[in-house]
């Protein structure tokens, strides 16, 4: 577990704005033995989510072990997009996520962690949540 990786994720949350409005502006990094090997945000409403973006950046790369680093919750229902849940519980590469916060939109509020604890991925909540908190709180859907 590693802050800077949260922070990087952070920083591509930071990218997502404007455009991704009204959807929350979410980043993600995905890291393989310590290093960064993809980043995504959150871009239009139809378009990639942070994790989705990330994960086309890795497709065909050889690369297993990977920790994932988001700073909400994954989306665990489909709506204009896939659910990002289960595209990464169904990518056996991907072993660890760190999610920073837990997204407190009706429909997702923990089912996100759920899908990926249920696929056996070690699950990790609250890294830097004071900080991703700070720039997330006015973009979320509050139940």
């Amino acid at each position: 577990m590693d802050d800077k990786f949260m922070l990087a994720a952070l920083a591509q949350s930071r990218k997502a704005l404007p455009e991704c409005l009204p959807n929350p502006p979410v980043g993600c990094v995905i890291v393989h033995s310590g290093q960064i090997v993809a980043v995504g945000y959150t871009h239009s409403p139809g378009k990639h989510h942070a994790e989705a973006d990330a994960l086309t950046h890795i497709q065909g790369q050889d690369l297993q072990f990977l920790q994932i680093y988001v700073t909400l919750e994954p989306c665990s229902f489909q709506g204009r997009t896939p659910s990002c849940a289960l595209a990464i519980a169904k990518d056996p590469r991907i072993q660890e996520i760190y999610v920073s916060i837990v997204d407190p939109e009706p429909r997702n509020k923990g089912k996100g962690l759920d899908i990926l604890k249920q696929a056996g991925k070690t699950v990790h909540v609250g890294l830097c949540a004071d900080k991703v908190n700070a720039f997330l709180q006015k973009y979320l859907l509050q139940g």
